[in-house]
C-alpha cells in the first residue's frame, strides 16, 4: 500500500478516462483538462468506466510515478460523475483504494496550538 502524506493535495478526476492512457497521457490529460500542473506534487486519481479500477498518477521529484489497481470482487465507491476534480484527504484516500466507502470519512477541523512560555 502506498500512503500519502497529510499535507499532499490529492485530487480525484470525477469523469471516467480512457484505461489505455499511460503516465504521459494521464500527465497531458491533467495539463490540459483539469488545467492543472501535474508536476507540482499534487496526486492525481482516475476511474474507469466500470468503476472496478484507478489509476493514481504522482510525480516524486524525479520522475512520473504510476499506480494502477484493479479489484476482483467489487466496484471502488466513486464521487458522481461530473466534469472537474474534486478534493480527498490522505485517509480518504486510503479507503478509496482499499475499496471502502471513502466519503465517510470526514476530516475534523483542528486548531492552530499556540506557543505557551
Amino acid at each position: 500500500m502506498i500512503a500519502a502524506s497529510a499535507g499532499v493535495k490529492i485530487m480525484v478526476a470525477t469523469r471516467p478516462v480512457d484505461f489505455r492512457k499511460g503516465a504521459d497521457g494521464l500527465a497531458a490529460l491533467v495539463r490540459e483538462q483539469l488545467q492543472h500542473d501535474p508536476f507540482a506534487g499534487t496526486i492525481f486519481v482516475f476511474r474507469s468506466k466500470r468503476a472496478d479500477r484507478l489509476k493514481i498518477l504522482a510525480w516524486d521529484g524525479s520522475g512520473l510515478v504510476l499506480l494502477w489497481k484493479r479489484l476482483e470482487h467489487s466496484a471502488f465507491r466513486w464521487p458522481p460523475i461530473s466534469d472537474g476534480v474534486m478534493r480527498l484527504s490522505a485517509s480518504q484516500l486510503a479507503a478509496l483504494m482499499d475499496g471502502l466507502d471513502w466519503s465517510r470519512l470526514h476530516a475534523r477541523d483542528v486548531a492552530q496550538p499556540t506557543a505557551t512560555s
